[in-house]
């Protein structure tokens, strides 16, 4: 399976068509978001490729983006890290990170590095499955997903989570933190 175009440092991206920049984990995320697509039945336009998270934290703004969120009946059902190494050391940032992009938490966290991945229940923080079969398909999301069952995040652990995202962020790539307005 041919799973990727290149040219030069750049990669085409499957999902949106736009070059990106052939680094870090990017091969990988090409693979997941084929997987994603033609494997488990989602549409690419389900599918939100460097999806904006900006966290309002004591000294500014955090802006950051998350590798891919998929999304059903327009909620955010799945945030999935691509990356390379250890999948489990990445089960903190993944799931602070589907707390903390809507206000609702995203019900699945995965970590994949197109080979295999780790499945999280982003509420609970329990591992639900491992495996690229663990990745719910289209079809069963669908039936399964309730968006009236969608639970906010406590504001009381809302700082922290917002702290556990910008540190594992942080060491990923570099993101900016804005100074408050005003």
């Amino acid at each position: 399976m041919n799973t990727t175009a290149f040219e030069g440092d750049t990669i085409v991206d499957f999902i949106t068509g736009r070059r990106v920049p052939h680094i870090g984990a990017e091969a990988n995320r090409q693979v997941v978001e084929r997987i994603l697509v033609e494997m488990k039945g989602y549409a690419k336009e389900e599918i939100v490729v460097d999806a904006p998270i900006a966290l309002e934290m004591e000294g500014g703004v955090y802006r950051s983006r998350l590798d891919l969120v998929v999304r059903i009946q327009g909620y955010g059902y799945m945030v999935i890290k691509c990356a390379p190494g250890s999948l489990g050391s990445r089960e903190r940032e993944v799931i602070a990170a589907a707390r903390l992009l809507e206000n609702y938490q995203i019900p699945l966290a995965v970590a994949s590095d197109g080979q295999t991945a780790i499945v999280w229940d982003a509420v609970s923080g329990k591992r639900s499955g491992q495996g690229l079969d663990a990745i719910p398909a289209r079809r069963d999301a669908v039936s399964q997903f309730d968006p009236h069952r969608l639970l906010p995040l406590a504001e009381a652990r809302r700082p922290r989570q917002q702290l556990i995202f910008r540190s594992y962020d942080t060491m990923n790539v570099h993101r900016v933190l804005e100074p408050p307005v005003g």
